[in-house]
């Protein structure tokens, strides 16, 4: 594929960037663009923090801390630091784990679910602003692409 012809820019020659590198490159300016627009619009915690809330709830029962690293995709130290924070201002608590005491369980509280509740609509809004005009075999595609890519990693 030519770059050139996907992306017209007067001010980027894309045909000398491999299609590999071009997409890895614009997954991360995206999530850059991404992060800072959800932080913008969260007001009380980062899209970071949001994300870990969001990945919590996923859950089927409280997660671990490792648990959670593993589905964030991030290490245990920076996942620690997200929950701290989370914690202080109300959104998380650390629970201890029923069948092993010396396993700390994540739960959210009923402030944090407030907090997700009042900003559904918002999230919503910038979801379907974010997905419009992109078909679900497209979004299917994007998804099974990065899946492997994420597994290729692993």
């Amino acid at each position: 594929m030519q770059l050139n012809e996907v992306i017209k820019s007067d001010k980027v020659d894309f045909s000398q960037i491999p299609a590999e590198y071009f997409l890895l490159g614009l997954m991360s300016a995206f999530e850059n663009r991404f992060q800072t627009i959800a932080d913008n619009v969260m007001k009380e915690i980062s899209w970071k923090q949001f994300f870990a809330i969001i990945c919590i709830t996923m859950c089927k029962e409280p997660p671990t801390i490792n648990e959670l690293s593993e589905i964030l995709g991030s290490s245990h130290q920076n996942v620690k630091q997200i929950l701290l924070k989370l914690e202080k201002k109300g959104f998380i608590k650390f629970e201890e784990d029923k069948n092993d005491k010396r396993k700390q369980r994540i739960a959210v509280t009923k402030k944090c679910l407030k907090f997700c509740e009042k900003n559904n609509e918002s999230s919503v809004q910038i979801m379907q602003k974010m997905f419009a005009g992109i078909s679900e075999k497209d979004i299917s595609t994007t998804i099974k692409t990065i899946i492997r890519m994420d597994e290729n990693l692993k």
